[in-house]
């Protein structure tokens, strides 16, 4: 069993499924990618955490996390293990004091919700990817693959009347994540 690290490149609204979001995965070395459909209220808690945004209330991926705190639980990695009938199956690797104490089944997109705040790291099997990974020929990511971070240089670079374009553009296909960034580049300038 050989296994891959990911990072998150972001989310899109899925064109596949209405009301559902595509979470792009993709591995730290190399072309390949692996979009995971969510729903909304994973994608929601994905995306809050991406941008580093605060919900007022704590949402549940942050319950989880401060139980698991508070009994001195950390989350060390997400194994995605296998994908069987188009559905991806995870688990949380669990540690306490230096030993792992527990492996927990979960839904990827809440293993991934729990991953970012954890700021953990997360893997695949290396023959999932080989088999459900999409490989793209050029090193240049399409806008839902370009990781947030990267998006916002790219908007620094825009003008007003772009940016507003773009906004636009963003809202039109329920792409939130990239929304909020547009309009924080807006009022950051205004």
């Amino acid at each position: 069993m050989s296994k891959l690290k990911l990072e998150v490149y972001g989310l899109t609204y899925s064109q596949a499924q209405s009301g559902a979001y595509a979470l792009i995965l993709g591995e730290l070395d190399g072309l390949r990618r692996i979009p995971i459909i969510i729903g909304q209220s994973e994608a929601q808690a994905i995306a809050i955490q991406l941008q580093g945004l605060e919900a007022p209330r704590p949402l549940t991926h942050d319950l989880i996390q401060t139980l698991m705190k508070s009994y001195a639980i950390s989350l060390r990695e997400v194994y995605i293990y296998k994908f069987e009938k188009d559905i991806f199956f995870s688990e949380l690797i669990c540690w306490r004091d230096g030993e792992e104490v527990k492996r927990i089944d979960a839904r990827t997109s809440d293993a991934i919700a729990l991953a970012v705040r954890a700021n953990c790291p997360i893997f695949i099997d290396e023959n999932i990817m080989n088999s459900a990974g999409i490989i793209f020929e050029t090193e240049t990511p399409t806008e839902a693959e370009i990781p947030v971070e990267e998006k916002k240089d790219t908007l620094e670079m825009a003008t007003i009347t772009e940016l507003e374009a773009m906004l636009q553009d963003s809202i039109s296909v329920e792409n939130y994540e990239l929304a909020s960034k547009i309009r924080d580049e807006i009022k950051r300038r205004e």
